[in-house]
């Protein structure tokens, strides 16, 4: 069964119609006079300047109200004039609601924006003031519009802001205490975004509770490690003195020497926890010099041999050219921590190897074991303090729980990363991936300085290779 007619389509073939029955008749009326009598062809004229003027009249109109925004409403002209005027109005209709549902989603967008607790700051790509939210001007003193078009910069000062907002850099927050109010606290975010990512969203939050909960929590971790250190000491003292005096009774010694290493795996505890205390009173290390990566790994290997004593295997893959622009004492802390944990956690004959290789873009130093694996719901706690996959066995080799959350903010201060990749029964690998622009040459004469001996590598230790020309690991689950 044949549909009906589409109304919008039977009323353009009307007006087609009437075209051109109205173009036929105005034809034949000026030119049919020429044929019966010629003389008095010249007063049908009118006729075709009366079809004409009518075809300009309204293109004319039309112009003029366009060209006045007017809003076209009906009786609309016949003909396909009308069909014309007709869409037209219907554009205008789509396009004045089209324009009232973005002002109602502006305005939503807007009472959203201003209804956030957070400071919100919409920079263009001049890093210059666009639009800003009213908790900006609480948080950050930025006052929109009276500060529309006015750079960031010198509204809220910060010696680091304008390097931070060029970089765009969004995975790590920056911290600082406005200069309008010190007593606050604030955590700025920036997002890239628009063109080519160069506009940015400044999100400032207010953090001034939980970064004086952070420093009470801080210092009382600090204050209570340094106060049980002395007791402790003494305790740890007393239960030597004990355990070698000769008038100990043999059943005792037993006992006295668990208390002892109690009491000693207390103390390496403390002593975490205070090395965590300091990592955390700064954002960065306060000195920075010319490491010699290398040699500290050497060193670390000569101590991870002995802790092996001959149940693992060693391979090594070490730029002995290459030097990292950091902390001696930190770093050394983070690759000992790192090597010594593959060497506690992995079984016997487990083979363990060192590669320490300058990429185009980044520095790596990984440690790679070939041992069970880790399951994946553990990797991303596995930076935390006092985590452990296996408890007793942590307990067993000694561990305390913070070495990898030590690791993770040594690294945090060298503006680098941890990553953690592990498959049962295939092994794990720990890679800490610095900037590239934290490399030093060893021949570099700016940074040379004083370079210990080497020890000669042993015999589980290859000579170092070139790295492979592979992307560098990232983490997995």
């Amino acid at each position: 069964m044949a549909g009906k007619p589409h109304p919008r389509g039977e009323s353009w073939r009307r007006a087609l119609s009437f075209e051109f029955w109205l173009f036929t008749a105005t034809i034949v009326l000026c030119t049919a006079p020429w044929l019966i009598a010629p003389d008095w062809a010249w007063a049908w004229t009118p006729v075709l300047v009366a079809y004409l003027l009518r075809h300009l009249y309204l293109l004319a109109h039309l112009a003029l109200l366009i060209r006045r925004h007017h809003r076209l409403t009906p009786p609309f002209p016949r003909g396909l004039w009308g069909e014309i005027y007709r869409s037209i109005a219907q554009y205008q209709q789509r396009g004045r609601k089209g324009r009232k549902r973005q002002i109602r989603f502006t305005r939503r967008f807007r009472e959203a924006a201003n209804a956030v607790p957070d400071g919100l700051v919409i920079l263009d790509k001049l890093h210059r003031v666009d639009w800003a939210n009213p908790a900006a001007a609480t948080l950050m003193n930025v006052h929109w519009p009276e500060d529309d078009g006015r750079p960031l910069f010198e509204i809220l000062t910060h010696p680091d802001l304008k390097d931070f907002v060029e970089t765009g850099e969004s995975l790590r927050p920056m911290e600082l205490a406005p200069e309008h109010n010190r007593a606050l606290m604030l955590s700025l975010r920036i997002t890239p975004f628009g063109e080519r990512k160069r506009q940015r969203l400044v999100v400032a939050r207010d953090i001034t509770k939980i970064y004086h909960l952070n420093m009470i929590r801080r210092d009382f971790v600090a204050n209570a490690s340094h106060e049980l250190r002395t007791p402790l000491t003494v305790i740890a003292g007393f239960l030597e003195s004990l355990i070698d005096a000769s008038a100990t009774p043999p059943n005792h010694r037993r006992p006295l020497t668990l208390m002892h290493n109690q009491a000693e795996r207390m103390r390496l505890i403390i002593e975490d926890l205070l090395t965590l205390s300091r990592l955390e009173m700064h954002e960065h290390p306060e000195v920075q010099e010319p490491v010699d990566v290398p040699d500290e790994l050497h060193l670390i290997l000569q101590e991870a041999h002995a802790l092996s004593n001959g149940r693992h295997g060693f391979s090594t893959d070490i730029d002995e050219n290459l030097l990292l622009l950091g902390s001696s004492p930190e770093l050394r802390s983070a690759f000992s921590n790192l090597i010594f944990n593959a060497v506690k956690h992995t079984p016997d004959g487990t083979e363990i190897r060192i590669r320490w290789a300058a990429w185009s873009d980044s520095l790596e130093l990984r440690v790679e074991d070939n041992g069970p694996g880790i399951e994946p719901e553990h990797l991303p706690r596995l930076t935390e303090r006092f985590y452990r996959i296996d408890k007793a066995r942590s307990r067993e080799s000694g561990g305390t729980g913070l070495g990898l959350a030590i690791v993770k903010h040594i690294m945090n201060r060298h503006d680098a990363r941890l990553l953690i990749a592990s498959e049962i029964d295939r092994g794990s690998t720990f890679t800490c991936v610095f900037p590239r622009d934290r490399a030093i040459a060893r021949e570099d004469p700016e940074h040379a300085g004083p370079r210990r001996a080497a020890p000669e590598p042993t015999a589980e230790t290859h000579a170092p290779a070139a790295p492979e020309a592979v992307p560098p690991l990232r983490a997995r689950g």
